[in-house]
């Protein structure tokens, strides 16, 4: 029961990160919902349902869920944000070389991961079947 709880309010708490990436673009909307329905998942079958079938949020989730579709507007996103903090990184922060080949390795890897995803669906079907 105490876990069932944990994953509820984990569920929660990625879901509110996630509708604050709506407002704030550094912030990432698609990947904390994908975490949020991971967390009701494991807890509550009605916020599962609720989140996969809501009208914002339900397509992007759905498509991950059965293609691992990444749309292409957020792999640009993405990106850019990973290059712009990149650069100021390298540019405005004080760290040795090694952690910022570290953190360049991981943000490598996490583009990787980005640009290995397809942008859309497969043709023959739609985002809205269930």
């Amino acid at each position: 029961m105490v876990i069932k709880s944990v994953y509820f309010v984990l569920g929660w708490i990625f879901f509110a990160l996630g509708v604050i990436g709506i407002f704030l673009p550094v912030v990432p909307t698609t990947p904390f919902m994908i975490l949020a329905l991971w967390g009701f998942s494991r807890s509550s079958d009605r916020f599962h349902n609720w989140l996969y079938n809501h009208r914002l949020f339900g397509p992007p989730l759905q498509m991950w869920n059965k293609h691992r579709v990444i749309p292409k507007i957020a792999k640009i996103m993405s990106l850019s944000f990973m290059a712009i903090s990149f650069i100021y990184m390298v540019f405005f922060v004080p760290l040795t070389i090694a952690v910022q080949v570290l953190i360049a390795v991981i943000m490598l890897y996490g583009a990787w991961f980005i640009l290995s995803k397809p942008s859309t669906p497969p043709k023959s079907e739609s985002i809205t079947e269930t």
